[in-house]
This record gives C-alpha cells, structure tokens and sequence, in this order.
C-alpha cells in the first residue's frame, strides 16, 4: 500500500529541488510521478503543467497529465449515503456563472487534441491583411538572410542602404572612389529589438560570411588570454573574408578606459581591440566589423574614431508591420482563433521583439493551463491576449529613459542626432 503522506522526507527533498531550479523539466515529471505514486494528483497536475508550459512537446509530460487527471477524477468523493463508512460530503458547489467550463471532468487525451488542430488553418480576424516578412529573430541561417527578410523598419533599411551597404556593392564606384573595402557599424537601441538579426541580413546583404562572438567568447581569466582571443577572432575573420565580424554586447568588451582603472588585464583588452580594428599588423579589406550595444555611451570613444566603428545606427522599437509580423511569426505552428493581429500590433507599441514574444508565450500559457484544468482542449483566443496584456507590459521604457538624457544633455558631438529626432516625435524632448 503507498504511502500518501504529504510530507515524507523525500517529497519535501524534491520540492525543495523543484523550488531551488524550477527549469528542470525532468526533475519535475520526477516529483510529479511519486506525488501520483502517493495519492496527490492535484499537485502532480501543477508541476506537470509547469513542465509542459517548458517543453510543450513532452511525450512523457502529455502521457503523465493524463495519468493525473484520470487518478484525479477517479479519486472524486462518493457523497452516496451507505452507511458507517460514508465519506464527507464536500461543500455545494457554486451556483455555475454564464461562460463557465461544463463540471464534469474527463479523462484528457492529449496525442488527440493535438492531432485534432493539426493542419486547421489559423483564423486570425486580420482586418486586411499587411506585407509581410518573415521575422526569425532565433536560429537563423545567416547565408539565407536578407534585409527582404526583416519585417517593417524601413527607416533603418534605408539608412543601412545608404550609408553602408550601397558602397560595398558596386564594386566599379568602390575603385572609382578609391572607397576602401573596409568598414565599421554600431548598431544601438533598447534590448530585444533585432540588432543581432539585422547583422545577420547585412551578412546575407553582402554575400559574406558571419561571424558572431559575444564577451565569454573572448574574455578570459588568465592574464593575456583575452587579448589572444581577440587576435585570434580577427585572423579567422580575415581568413573568410568577405566576412561580417559581429561583436556583441561592445560596450562590455569595449568599455570606456577611463573607467577601468582598477583592471589593468581590462585596458589591455580594450587595447587589443583598437589594434585589431586598425589592423596593425594585418590588413581588415574584406573585414566588416558590426557591433552592438544597448549602451553606446559606455563604449570608448576610441573605438568610434573614423576608420573603426565610425559610424552608428539606432535600431528602435519594432513599428506596427514588423510587428505584426513578429506576432503571427510566434503564433504560427499554434491552435489559435479570432485574434486579430492588426488590432494587437496597434496595441503594443514600444514593445521590443523579446517583449512580443513573452506576450504569445503569456497567452499559449493561459490557454494551456485552462485545458488541464478543465479537461477539455480549447484554442488560444482573444480574451488569452487581453490577460497577457494586462501582465505584459513593454520592457523598453527603463532605456527610454536613460537614453533621454544623453540625447538631451550628452550629444554636443550630434551622436545622437537621430534618437533625438525620434524622442521629439514621441514628445519626450
């Protein structure tokens, strides 16, 4: 017979697990399983929900929900008046409201919801229905990546045409010019907005080949190590040319000397990359170096002289097409019904394209946890978007504020010229 203690020293182990690494699907179905084992179906279904919310394709998750909810259902008092061994008569239910969920419950077979939306068309109430690019914002294959590819953001397009990539593809002006095949780019904005996808589409623009390193690619603990790193980036990144060399997060390999005094290694890193940049010892032609930041005045002012990341590029917001496009990118291998993406693109301005993303997920989340708890498998609808509205809320507005200032009091050398233009639109200088 088990033991259906709440309380016995290895629940309280587990529990505590689950609490202290509450990603660890495994570790959750684990709990889960002896929580049945033990008689407590309405915790099991918790962390099995949780664990589905991660890895919704959980064959193992799907196959233990069901197990819950049958164990569950078949654990319901009998309230049959039968004598000495009648069992407590719970308390009468509410009276049941207009829009509820039927009572009954059922044992949920999962493999058959799914394959009863799959291949339905999705609904969405577009309201005409606006161009469309295709935002992968995540595992992208850089060689098949073009500006085409990213969704609104003409503005930005049209800046990257012409101040960067109009020169490098037309090899017959570039030698008539005497144009140098080399170049610099910093990209700067809130975070979440597509600064490395849009580094990709250059890549893709280009015809050349990417590269993309972050700071633990190339910080290191030992003395010297890091400088290493970086000659070595650099050599690789010549070796393939024509190559994008993608620096991200720069302002933290990339900080302002002066404040790092403290950390001689630092400076001699920050060093490094000046002399990569310049290409000292090896020539750059064939070498276009991007980097991004979401804080660019916390970036040496050595690195932007004119030769190097000479020249910057504010990448804003999504605006209302890319997204759009961002929404029904996220929703598109999902159940969904009556939302209109117009409507909810229209909504969300100053959310980031990670912010975008969270909302879908807040949803699918809603939607997923009422099917387990009712039983019964529903699409993701309107009201699920409305909820995660109201929970979701732009993450931009912290950056906003900050970048403010700097355009208001910091921007004598006209850096920033253009997010001062975009603060004034938004009445915000």
């Amino acid at each position: 017979m088990s033991d259906r203690s709440e309380d016995t020293p290895l629940l309280r182990s587990l529990r505590a697990a689950v609490a202290g690494n509450p990603d660890d699907v495994p570790l959750r179905l684990h709990l889960a399983e002896l929580l049945l084992d033990r008689g407590l179906p309405d915790e099991a279904i918790t962390n099995i929900a949780a664990a589905l919310h991660r890895v919704p394709n959980s064959t193992a998750a799907r196959a233990l929900m069901g197990r819950a909810i049958a164990q569950r259902d078949s654990a319901e008092p009998d309230t049959t008046p039968t004598g000495r061994n009648m069992r407590p008569v719970p308390a009468a239910p509410r009276e049941r409201q207009r829009g509820d969920e039927p009572t009954e419950r059922h044992s949920f077979n999962w493999i058959a919801a799914e394959n009863q939306f799959a291949g339905i068309p999705q609904p969405f109430v577009d309201g005409g229905t606006a161009p469309l690019g295709a935002p992968i914002l995540f595992d992208v294959e850089p060689a098949k990546v073009r500006l085409a590819d990213v969704g609104g953001m003409t503005e930005v397009k049209q800046r990257l045409n012409a101040a960067f990539l109009a020169p490098m593809r037309n090899p017959e002006l570039r030698r008539m010019y005497g144009k140098s095949l080399r170049g610099g780019l910093l990209l700067y904005g809130p975070p979440g907005c597509g600064k490395t996808f849009l580094a990709r589409a250059i890549a893709g623009e280009l015809g050349a080949r990417f590269l993309s390193v972050t700071l633990a690619d190339v910080l290191d603990m030992w003395v010297g190590s890091s400088e290493r790193n970086l000659r070595d980036l650099f050599a690789e990144a010549r070796r393939a040319s024509p190559c994008v060399l993608f620096l991200d997060e720069i302002d933290a390999l990339g900080h302002k000397r002066s404040q790092l005094r403290a950390s001689a290694a630092q400076r001699g890193t920050v060093n490094q990359l000046l002399s990569e940049l310049d290409g000292v010892q090896q020539g750059n032609e064939g070498v276009f170096v991007l980097a991004a930041t979401n804080h660019p005045w916390d970036v040496d002012a050595a690195l932007r002289r004119p030769g190097r990341l000479d020249r910057m590029l504010l990448v804003l917001p999504p605006d209302q097409p890319a997204r759009e496009a961002i929404l029904r990118y996220h929703l598109r291998d999902r159940p969904v019904s009556g939302v209109n993406l117009r409507d909810l693109a229209k909504r969300t301005e100053d959310y980031s394209g990670a912010d975008l993303a969270h909302l879908c997920e807040t949803a699918v989340e809603r939607a997923l946890m009422e099917s387990a708890r009712t039983g019964k498998a529903r699409k993701i609808g309107s009201r699920d978007f409305e909820a995660a509205l109201a929970e979701v809320r732009p993450s931009t507005g912290a950056w906003l504020s900050v970048a403010r200032n700097v355009a208001l009091f910091g921007n004598a050398d006209g850096s920033y010229d253009d997010l001062h233009r975009y603060l004034k639109r938004r009445r915000m200088a």
